[in-house]
C-alpha cells in the first residue's frame, strides 16, 4: 500500500542553511503529520529539550550510514544466526515506540512524540522493524521512509546486540527495495562502529532531494 498524503502543514518550513552552529533551527510548532513530512522533506527533524519545547534541527554535518558501508561484524553475523531471533517488519510500531521511549535516564519521545510518529505510520509513512525472542520483544528501531530516503529516529535493546540485528534488517530491505540515503542525523560513537559517518549539510540536502525524488517504496 502506498503512504497517504495528509493535510499540508500550515507551517512554511525554514531553511535548513540558517541552523545555528549547533543544528537548532526553530522552536514550537506542531507534530500534526502533515508538519513532519514538509520538515524531513527539507532536511529537518523535531527533538524536544528536558522542558518539553518542540526544537526543529538541521546539523552540520549530518550523519548518514552508506547503504553498502553497514559495518556487519563477524559477533554479530553469528548472532543473528544462532541466536534465535525473528525479525518482523511493521508488525509491532507502537511497541518499538514505547520501547524507545523507554530509557532510565529519560528520553525525548514524548507521549505526544509517539502519537505523532504513530499517526504517520497508520498514514504508511513510518516503518518499525521488531526483533523477538520467542513472544517477547527485544528490540527494534523506528524511522520515516519517503522515497528513498529512510530517516531513522531510535532503536533499542532488551537482549545483546538486538537494536544492531533490527538495525541490519532495515538496511537489507533498503537495499533490496533501491533507498539511497539513510539519515541517522547525528553522529555517536555505536554508530560509527556499524559504517555511519558525518557529511556536509550541503552534500547532504544534495542527497536528500534526489532520495525523496526516488519512487522507492519501503
Amino acid at each position: 500500500m502506498l503512504p497517504r498524503e495528509p493535510r499540508p502543514s500550515r507551517y512554511r518550513m525554514p531553511d535548513p542553511r540558517t541552523a545555528l552552529p549547533n543544528g537548532l533551527l526553530a522552536c514550537g510548532g506542531d507534530l500534526e503529520p502533515g508538519t513532519l513530512l514538509a520538515a524531513y522533506r527539507a532536511g529537518i527533524f523535531p527533538w524536544p529539550d528536558h522542558d518539553g519545547r518542540l526544537l526543529w534541527w538541521s546539523p552540520d554535518p549530518r550523519a548518514v550510514l552508506p547503504l553498502e558501508g553497514f559495518h556487519e561484524s563477524r559477533s554479530l553475523r553469528r548472532r543473528r544466526r544462532r541466536a534465535g531471533f525473528q525479525v518482523t517488519l511493521d508488525h509491532a510500531c507502537d511497541e518499538v515506540l514505547a520501547g524507545c521511549a523507554d530509557r532510565p535516564g529519560g528520553t525525548w519521545i514524548s507521549a505526544e512524540m509517539r502519537a505523532a510518529y504513530l499517526a504517520l505510520h497508520d498514514l504508511g509513512w513510518v516503518h518499525s522493524a521488531e526483533v523477538w525472542s520467542e513472544e517477547r520483544l527485544v528490540g527494534g528501531l523506528y524511522g520515516v521512509a519517503i522515497g528513498g530516503l529512510f530517516a531513522a529516529e531510535s532503536m533499542f535493546h532488551r537482549a545483546t546486540d538486538a537494536s544492531k540485528i533490527a538495525l541490519a534488517a532495515v538496511v537489507e530491505r533498503l537495499r533490496a527495495r533501491g533507498f539511497s540515503l539513510l539519515d541517522v542525523q547525528f553522529l555517536t560513537p555505536h554508530l560509527a562502529s556499524l559504517g555511519a559517518r558525518e557529511i556536509p549539510r550541503r552534500e547532504y540536502l544534495a542527497a536528500l532531494s534526489a532520495a525523496i525524488a526516488s519512487p522507492a517504496a519501503f
